[in-house]
């Protein structure tokens, strides 16, 4: 696999740090790879699939090698903007090809709303869009809970709410809020509180920031980029399928079936391993049409 190249490149309340690997054929459209909180590392054996392109990953600007200079929380167009700022710094106007992960999924969404002309085709996977659920006020406030939590009691508690509401298959129950909360240790999360609260996911409003934005639909629609939207075979009645199937009925198009589950595209970065070799062969074949 062609090695990477880091760069940075400022913006404004950050410093942004991306990678960019050249592709053996120059006339193969660049794809761009990007999630949110995770980071460019998540991507690496997914890359190793696309020699062929140029490939573009970068961390967001909560995350990892990329550093706030601003106590502002990021929000999907704030995440838009920076993406558009290293797709013109890395590979130039566009077009390109996007693949876009969870919290990526919805700043990509953003992104086109914004910027209708640089993305070829966008395959958004998993976006947890809360607020295109029919449960989306008892999901909305079990997400306000997750992060008063984790304000409150710290990561492990706040994790541990999270990560019980995600594993939720099927809409949001109205007494979610009230029932015990998980014991953080069934987790293997540390039940005392570090007074740490920089963690990517939880902090900075990304949580409530994501989940909660509302795309513009019209615009998207406007836009010439082809807008797939995926979910994992796995993921079926979870929030971020859901997230999937509604923003697709939203946009009035089907959603698009793919292997393994919300990180199907890992080969073992942070630990978890998808089904990557599958993953990659269903992505060239969607973005190939």
């Amino acid at each position: 696999m062609t090695e990477a190249t880091t760069h940075t490149i400022d913006a404004p309340g950050a410093v942004l740090t991306y990678d960019v690997r050249p592709g053996s054929d120059a006339d193969k459209t660049p794809l761009v790879m990007v999630a949110s909180p995770m980071a460019a590392a998540g991507f690496t054996t997914l890359a190793g699939h696309f020699t062929d392109r140029t490939v573009v990953t970068y961390d967001p600007r909560q995350s990892e090698r990329s550093k706030l200079t601003t106590d502002t929380d990021p929000t999907p167009e704030t995440h838009a903007d920076d993406i558009h700022r290293v797709i013109q710094v890395a590979v130039g106007p566009g077009p390109v090809d996007v693949l876009a992960s969870s919290g990526g999924a919805v700043n990509m969404l953003a992104f086109v709303a914004a910027h209708p002309d640089v993305v070829r085709t966008l395959v958004a996977h998993e976006p947890p869009l809360v607020s295109a659920l029919p449960d989306r006020e008892t999901a909305l406030a079990a997400i306000h809970d997750v992060r008063d939590t984790y304000e409150r009691d710290g990561l492990g508690p706040g994790m541990a709410k999270f990560l019980d509401l995600i594993m939720l298959s099927g809409e949001v129950p109205a007494d979610w809020t009230d029932r015990p909360a998980p014991d953080p240790a069934q987790f293997g999360l540390p039940t005392e509180d570090d007074g740490s609260r920089a963690d990517p996911m939880l902090g900075r409003g990304h949580i409530v920031n994501t989940t909660g934005y509302e795309p513009d639909y019209a615009a998207i629609k406007a836009a010439p980029t082809r807008v797939v939207l995926a979910y994992g075979v796995e993921s079926d009645g979870l929030i971020t399928q859901r997230g999937a199937m509604c923003v697709a009925d939203a946009l009035g198009i089907e959603a698009t079936r793919f292997p393994s589950d919300h990180g199907g595209f890992l080969g073992g970065e942070y630990g978890q391993t998808g089904d990557p070799d599958s993953f990659a062969a269903r992505l060239r074949e969607v973005l190939d049409g």
